[in-house]
């Protein structure tokens, strides 16, 4: 069995967050600057590895003001902290299309293991001949336990943003 090396497709990947804001709605958010690699054993992820950077000030959810605030210091910390990282540790196949993931994700210098699920999209061949593979990788976390600690209470003594972030990242890869 070979292994396969693959490029991250950012023309055809997203990656996004989404928060609750004043508990009663959501709030989702992208990120527009990434790159990645992938190496597999064969065409499925099972006992491979994938690493993504994320370019912290490219976050972005259609709010000026908001995505300034997400670039400070209250969250990023744009200036200092340029990027954001995901390398798995582990990736097991639980069956033909689902997977569990544990990798390392780093925001703020903060490095903490997060659990995800993968839900494998299969293989397919584009129309220049290049081999193509897709997941969506899907998982939470908890936004202060890497220092993204703003925040404010409302009335009723709720929080502006949840500490809770779900995350996910639709990744189409392209073999080397």
């Amino acid at each position: 069995m070979a292994t396969k090396k693959w490029v991250l497709d950012s023309a055809h990947s997203e990656i996004q967050f989404k928060v609750k804001h004043l508990v009663i709605s959501t709030v989702t958010g992208s990120f527009s600057e990434f790159s990645g690699e992938a190496t597999t054993p064969d065409d499925t992820f099972q006992g491979g590895e994938i690493s993504v950077t994320i370019g912290a000030s490219s976050a972005n959810t259609n709010n000026e003001k908001r995505d300034e605030h997400l670039k400070s210091e209250e969250f990023f910390d744009a200036e200092n902290h340029k990027s954001l990282t995901v390398k798995t540790k582990s990736i097991k196949q639980i069956n033909d299309d689902e997977y569990t993931i544990l990798a390392d994700l780093t925001i703020k210098g903060v490095t903490k293991e997060v659990a995800f699920k993968g839900e494998y999209g299969g293989i397919a061949v584009d129309g220049y001949g290049n081999r193509k593979v897709g997941i969506e990788i899907t998982g939470k976390i908890n936004r202060t336990d890497y220092g993204l600690n703003w925040n404010a209470v409302i009335e009723g003594g709720g929080l502006t943003v949840s500490e809770e972030v779900k995350l996910i990242g639709n990744l189409q890869f392209t073999e080397q």
